[in-house]
């Protein structure tokens, strides 16, 4: 059992920055990957980012290359998204997930392929 704790979400202008942070709790155990997704109003689960190997592995979607940063801190059982040149269409609910057992899928972006999930943190860009 994993439990996954996000923070750091907030009102923030165009252009501005916000940093993320989820805790794991519960589980001392290897992740084989951990993600941030996002969803806004009326749309489905979108995939950020993810990370894997202890950092070694990153991942990111299209939509934030270049602007997102995904990092883990495993001392303290805590991944972070670090957010910069925010757009608008950023704009969502937060979500981080965990995947447990290995995959032969190198970058798992769906939303299936995780076992749990946090409770979300809102982020929301005005223009």
């Amino acid at each position: 059992q994993v439990h996954l704790v996000e923070s750091g979400g907030g009102l923030v202008q165009a252009g501005g920055s916000l940093r993320l942070s989820c805790l794991a709790s519960e589980r001392t155990a290897p992740m084989y990957a951990m993600a941030w997704f996002r969803q806004a109003p009326g749309k489905g689960r979108e995939f950020v980012a993810l990370i894997r190997e202890s950092g070694s592995i990153t991942y990111y979607a299209d939509s934030v290359k270049g602007r997102f940063t995904i990092s883990s801190d495993h001392a303290v059982n805590t991944m972070y998204l670090q957010m910069n040149s925010l757009k608008p269409e950023d704009t969502a609910v937060y979500y981080c997930a965990v995947r447990i057992e290995k995959s032969v899928i190198t970058y798992p972006v769906t939303p299936h392929r995780y076992d749990y999930w946090g409770q979300g943190t809102q982020v929301t860009v005005s223009s």
